[in-house]
């Protein structure tokens, strides 16, 4: 990787977040065997199993985002993956992370700390966390989309989208959510996981 920019799922980065993200994934793996922020296998090829993974969700993002909500972020996937890509591509973002898990919200705040990121962690639980206004709402391998959907409309600007990657069974859950929810939905092939799909969420209204 020594061109002066790279190719991270699709999108066009400088070295300097490449090299931020591999910082990332270095603080991870340092702190991984005493909180348990990612399996013990996947951990070893965090690059492809979750970096790249999370990268995906940024190119669905509308442009000018002014504050993205990153949902059960846990070890910082897609949430601090997405601050160091918009660091560069959209530095007056900020960033919110909500997390409950109180060793896990400590290694967010310390990562970030590490970064430089314009990054917020609340270690609260979603639904009783203060409505946050969001342009973007995202979470991943967090909950079933009408769950998620509940906890975006609690989230989310009127205007905003929420970004969920999802599996090989991405479709079951639209139709599950459609009981409960009319949304408009845009289905984003996945980069990383054939049949997968990244779900681009809006106009989010309870049935």
């Amino acid at each position: 990787m020594d061109a002066a920019s790279e190719s991270l799922a699709g999108l066009v980065v400088s070295r300097e977040t490449i090299q931020r993200l591999e910082l990332f994934v270095a603080i991870l793996q340092k702190w991984n065997p005493a909180i348990n922020l990612v399996s013990k296998a996947s951990a070893h090829d965090a690059w492809i199993r979750h970096v790249l993974d999370s990268a995906q969700i940024y190119s669905a993002a509308p442009a000018n985002v002014q504050h993205w909500v990153d949902l059960g972020s846990g070890g910082g996937f897609p949430g601090l993956v997405l601050a160091c890509i918009a660091a560069e591509l959209q530095p007056q973002a900020r960033f919110t992370l909500i997390e409950a898990d109180q060793r896990k919200a400590t290694f967010l705040r310390q990562a970030a700390q590490e970064l430089n990121l314009k990054v917020q962690v609340l270690a609260q639980r979603i639904e009783s966390t203060p409505p946050q206004a969001a342009d973007v709402v995202s979470a991943r391998a967090l909950a079933p989309l009408d769950q998620l959907l509940s906890y975006a409309a609690w989230h989310l600007a009127p205007s905003g989208v929420g970004l969920f990657p999802k599996g090989t069974n991405f479709a079951a859950e639209v139709v599950d959510a459609r009981k409960k929810w009319d949304f408009d939905i845009v289905v984003i092939p996945s980069k990383t996981e054939p049949a997968a799909a990244v779900l681009k969420v809006k106009d989010l209204k309870h049935v």
